[in-house]
This record gives C-alpha cells, sequence and structure tokens, in this order.
C-alpha cells in the first residue's frame, strides 16, 4: 500500500473556511459532544449500576451507548481541533486509522440495531419463550457477531480505498476521512472500488434493514391483534424508541453511502455527515431515556442514593 503512493498526509477542508463561523462551529460541537459524552457514558453507568437493567434489551442498549461514543470520538475532536486552531492536516495512517474506527463502530451499530429488533420481536411477539429464548448466550453471541462483521467490514473497505494510488491530490473536501471524500482524490481507475463500496454497504443496510422490517411487521400484526389496550400501549412504548433510532440512522446512511461518488456533492454530504457522526449519537441515549420509564426509574433511583449517602 506504501509503496504506491506519493501522498504522505492529506488536507481537510473542514465544514467552512469562514473565519467568523470557526469559534461559534467549535462552541456548537463541543456542546454536542458533551451531550454525546455525558449521555452515552451515563447510560452504560445506568446499565452496569441497576441490576433492573440487566436484561437482553439493556445489554443491546449499553452495547450501542458504547458503539455511539466511539465512532462520535472518532471524528469529533479531529473536527473542533481544526476549528479552533486550525490544524486540518492529517497524516495517511491518521486517514486510514480514523476511517477504519468510523466504519467499523458504524457498520457494529448497523447490526446491534437489527438485533435489537430481532429482541423486541421475541419480546411481543413470543413473550412465553423470551426467556427461553433470548438466554444470555444468545444475545452474547448476537453482540459479539455485530463487533466481528463491523470489523470485517472495515478491513475490506479500508483495503478496498487504500489500494488505489493517491499521487498528487491530497485536500479532502470534508471534515474527516470518509470514504467517497477520500477516494475520489486517487489517480488509479477506482471504478471497481467504488461498486465495492456500494454493493458492500447495500448487502450490510439491507440484511440488517430486512431484519428489522420483518420484524417489526410481525410486530404490528400482533399488536393489531391484542385486545388489551395495556398489552398494547406496552408493546408500542417498547417498540418506539428503537424504530425512532433506526430511522434516523438508516436515512442518512442510505442517503450517504448507497449512490456513486459522481451523484455526491460535497457541501450536502458534508451536512449529512455532521448529522450521522455527531447529532445521532447524541440523540440515541435521548431518545431511550425520555422516552423509557424503567431508564428513568433507574436514574432517580442512583440520583435518591447519592443524596441520601
Amino acid at each position: 500500500m506504501k509503496n504506491r503512493t506519493e501522498v504522505t498526509h492529506f488536507l481537510l477542508l473542514g465544514l467552512t473556511d469562514e473565519p467568523g463561523l470557526q469559534i461559534p462551529l467549535f462552541i456548537t460541537f463541543l456542546l454536542i459532544y458533551t451531550i454525546t459524552l455525558v449521555g452515552n457514558l451515563g447510560m452504560i453507568l445506568l446499565i452496569v449500576l441497576d441490576s433492573r437493567l440487566h436484561t437482553p434489551m439493556y445489554f443491546f442498549l449499553g452495547n450501542l451507548s458504547f458503539v455511539d461514543f466511539c465512532y462520535s470520538s472518532a471524528v469529533t475532536p479531529t473536527v473542533m481541533t481544526g476549528l479552533l486552531i486550525g490544524d486540518k492536516v492529517i497524516s495517511y495512517n491518521d486517514c486510514a486509522t480514523q476511517m477504519f474506527v468510523f466504519i467499523a463502530f458504524a457498520n457494529i451499530e448497523n447490526y446491534l440495531l437489527a438485533s435489537m429488533a430481532y429482541d423486541r420481536y421475541i419480546a411481543v411477539c413470543k413473550p412465553l419463550y423470551y426467556a427461553t429464548t433470548m438466554t444470555r448466550s444468545v444475545y452474547v453471541c448476537l453482540s459479539i457477531c455485530s463487533y466481528f462483521g463491523g470489523f470485517l467490514n472495515a478491513s475490506i473497505h479500508i483495503g478496498d480505498t487504500f489500494s488505489l494510488s493517491f499521487c498528487g491530490a491530497h485536500v479532502i473536501h470534508h471534515f474527516f476521512c470518509d470514504i467517497p471524500a477520500v477516494m475520489v482524490l486517487s489517480c488509479s481507475d477506482r471504478h471497481i472500488s467504488e461498486l465495492v463500496l456500494v454493493y458492500v454497504a447495500s448487502f450490510n443496510v439491507f440484511f440488517a434493514l430486512l431484519v428489522i422490517w420483518m420484524s417489526y411487521i410481525f410486530i404490528f400484526v400482533t399488536i393489531l391483534k391484542m385486545k388489551s389496550s395495556a398489552g398494547y400501549r406496552k408493546a408500542v412504548s417498547t417498540c418506539a424508541s428503537h424504530f425512532s433510532v433506526v430511522s434516523i440512522f438508516y436515512g442518512t446512511s442510505i442517503f450517504m453511502y448507497l449512490q456513486p461518488s459522481s451523484s455526491h456533492s460535497m457541501d450536502t454530504d458534508k451536512m449529512t455527515s455532521v448529522f450521522y457522526t455527531m447529532v445521532i449519537p447524541m440523540l440515541n441515549p435521548l431518545v431511550y431515556s425520555l422516552r423509557n420509564k424503567e431508564v428513568k426509574g433507574a436514574f432517580r433511583k442512583i440520583v435518591w442514593e447519592a443524596k441520601s449517602s
């Protein structure tokens, strides 16, 4: 890989060159990142400390919070550094590392959301068999497979992108090392690499979406058959947060990656990327905590115990 390239570093253009916007954007992203850290790490802490949350659903949610923290941290600090001190140069190896970490954890989230949909399907459609179906070995295995799939996909994309030659152009029209923005700089034929990106990303997204949609079709059919209003409300409540997160995550992912590079507008991509790299990891714990009575109950319990001690 190293012998094929003359480029040793890249220059990230960032979001804007306007001097008057640098500090306001830095403050905005600092606030978003702080909420992301507090929200996701706080969610993990709640799940660990409260025994009532030691269930498959919250096991997946804890992993989702960890993944959101990791892939946000792969991008946001770099962006804030560029805004604050103007250092937008990133080495070839650092660019590859940033891309690998971001892709790995974004793909892990993709598989975790599918696993969570399956968990909700068992909970709503087969509640009597939930304890025997969603055993510890099953949900731990699903989680491990999600991490394995994420890192495998990241390895494929990194090998695909950085096997290309970069002979001169080194200015990335983006605020981080995303695949389409880096790939377009290559001086070699990237047709095959673009096909690999689209096909692999399509398989990952649509496989997970197939699991999610099939799960929710069965869930909605089961909900419509419910005669108890209490059971109906409980079923809707247990799925609403997950469905909201799924809609936001896949909407931006499909827009961003499942189109050829010739169709990409860099300015549009930047705005979309801000949403899925920074805003979504901040929103996920808020969506789950604000809509979940058990999470709010666990938070109140910990706050009460802290005050009592």
